[in-house]
This record gives structure tokens, C-alpha cells and sequence, in this order.
């Protein structure tokens, strides 16, 4: 006879221990408080150490700028030589460069590959950032260094370049969208922040009240089991893990049933970001760009 076990949750990082203390002793003062403190903390990005195959990625691509407000984005261009032009999007926290295997790949296909630092992101402008500006800065890139005939999304970048939507060449259809690890569900993303800091109810209701009025429209518009059908894309894949750690695999489910004619290929061991740089991801994200 054996006994069954379950495995002890993680234990909790000092700093994230730390943090829901501040916000529980803030929410005890003053919901005002508490919730300007979690606003900032909810739009302000790590930018994290700069890692050192990053180099390696950006060796054999061009650095430009976009003028973006009152700053600059800063964007990358791998085989500008290459007859059609495919824009990767990176994810919260994320960077141009974490793109540097897909982007050497579809460039050594024959693809014209560019990339961006997103607001308050890597090189570019900015200290913080909502999925509404970031939308605007795919936008301003898009049309910078378009016509695109495919877009390369993952997590964050994917929710604004599908959940706002943006519109690509003057309107018109874009030939391909590929959205890795999405969120499905705005209002979960909220969710989820708040579960991570344990914020009190009334707290977490201030998030989504004020991103609400901010942007003048509700965080149920932007998930993609509302809007997906809607996104101007003439075809769409979606890859998700099954065991993503970040984005429950049950909203790419979700996103696929709301979605018709959405090719949706779950992945299996690549968590969250692997999925990123997989070299079966990467042949099958090739393939689908130039299939038609």
C-alpha cells in the first residue's frame, strides 16, 4: 500500500510578503490609497537584468526609433532585404530582444523581421503602461515600417494587438496573426494581480472601476472570448501550453470556441515563455506565414 502525497506550495518570496503587507496595512488607512499604490504597481514594468544571449540576438538586426508621444520606440530589423515583413510583439517585461530565436529564424526564411521595445519597455521611452498605449505603440510601428503580412504576438503584446484591435496596412485585412500564451479574460487578468497581493475586495473593484473610465470602455471588451471573431485577420493561429504558468490554459480553450475558423494547437512542456523559442513552435509559426 502506498500513501498518496501532494506537494507543499511554494513558499511565499520575502518582497511579495512584503508587498501584501503594505497593501493591507494601506487598504486599513484609506481604499484611495491602497488603490493608487496597486494602479502604479499594476502599470509600472520591471525592467529586468539584461541577459546575455540578448546581445547575441540583436547582432544581425539594424536599431531604428519611432517617434511615439513625446518619446521614442525603440525597434529592430533583421534582413531588411527580405520581401515580406513580419512584426513580432513582445510581452509584459519582455524586451525586443527576448524575440532572438524566432526572429533569426524567420529571417533566415526570407522574411523581413522587425521588433520592438514596447513603452516603458527595454530601450524605449516611458515608466509605465497600459494594454490601451501599448496598443497605440504597435499601431504607430505598424504603420512606421508596413505594409505587414504577419504579426507574431505573445502574452501582453497579443492581448493589445488582438483585444484593442489594432488595425494593420490603412485597415485592410492582415494576411496572418500568430498569438502565443494570451489571455483570454481582461477582467481575469485583474483578477489575478489582485489574488497574487491579496487585495481586499473593495481595492481590486477600484482597478477595474478606474481602467474602466480611463479608456471608456469595460475590461470584458478587450478579452478575446468577445472580440477574437472580430479581429481583422484573414487567418489566426493561437498556441497555448498546457501547462502554462502564467495564462490558464482553459482561457485559450475558451478563446478557440469563441473564435471560428481560430487554428488553435495546444503546446505541451514549454510553460509560459519557452514557447517562444521552441524550435517546433518556431517551424510551425514559419510554415503558417507562408501558407495561401
Amino acid at each position: 500500500m502506498t500513501t498518496a502525497t501532494t506537494s507543499a506550495p511554494p513558499p511565499v518570496p520575502p518582497a511579495l510578503k512584503l508587498l501584501r503587507l503594505k497593501f493591507r496595512l494601506l487598504a486599513a488607512v484609506s481604499t484611495t490609497a491602497a488603490f493608487q499604490s496597486a494602479w502604479r504597481l499594476f502599470t509600472t514594468p520591471r525592467r529586468l537584468p539584461v541577459k546575455a544571449w540578448e546581445a547575441a540576438a540583436l547582432a544581425e538586426a539594424s536599431r531604428f526609433e519611432v517617434a511615439f508621444g513625446q518619446g521614442q520606440l525603440v525597434a529592430y530589423e533583421w534582413n531588411p532585404a527580405g520581401a515580406c515583413t513580419v512584426l513580432l510583439v513582445h510581452g509584459w517585461e519582455h524586451r525586443a530582444s527576448f524575440w532572438g530565436a524566432l526572429a533569426q529564424g524567420l529571417a533566415a526564411a526570407g522574411y523581413r523581421v522587425v521588433a520592438f521595445d514596447g513603452p516603458a519597455h527595454g530601450a524605449s521611452s516611458g515608466r509605465r503602461t497600459t494594454l490601451p498605449l501599448f496598443g497605440a505603440a504597435i499601431q504607430a510601428v505598424a504603420d512606421a515600417v508596413g505594409p505587414i503580412w504577419g504579426v507574431v504576438a505573445h502574452s501582453f503584446g497579443a492581448a493589445a494587438t488582438a483585444g484593442l484591435p489594432v488595425y494593420f496596412n490603412g485597415g485592410q485585412l492582415l494576411p496572418r496573426l500568430v498569438l502565443l500564451s494570451v489571455p483570454g479574460s481582461t477582467p481575469a487578468v485583474f483578477g489575478r494581480f489582485a489574488e497574487l497581493l491579496q487585495l481586499p475586495a473593495k481595492v481590486a473593484a477600484r482597478l477595474v472601476e478606474f481602467a474602466e473610465a480611463r479608456h471608456g470602455r469595460t475590461a470584458e471588451s478587450y478579452s478575446l472570448t468577445q472580440v477574437g471573431h472580430q479581429v481583422p485577420a484573414e487567418r489566426a493561429l493561437l498556441l497555448h501550453d498546457r501547462a502554462d504558468e502564467t495564462i490558464p490554459f482553459q482561457e485559450a480553450e475558451a478563446i478557440a470556441r469563441s473564435w471560428p475558423g481560430l487554428d488553435f494547437r495546444p503546446t505541451q512542456g514549454l510553460g509560459h515563455n519557452r514557447i517562444m523559442r521552441d524550435p517546433t513552435v518556431l517551424q510551425q509559426v514559419v510554415e503558417f506565414l507562408g501558407e495561401g
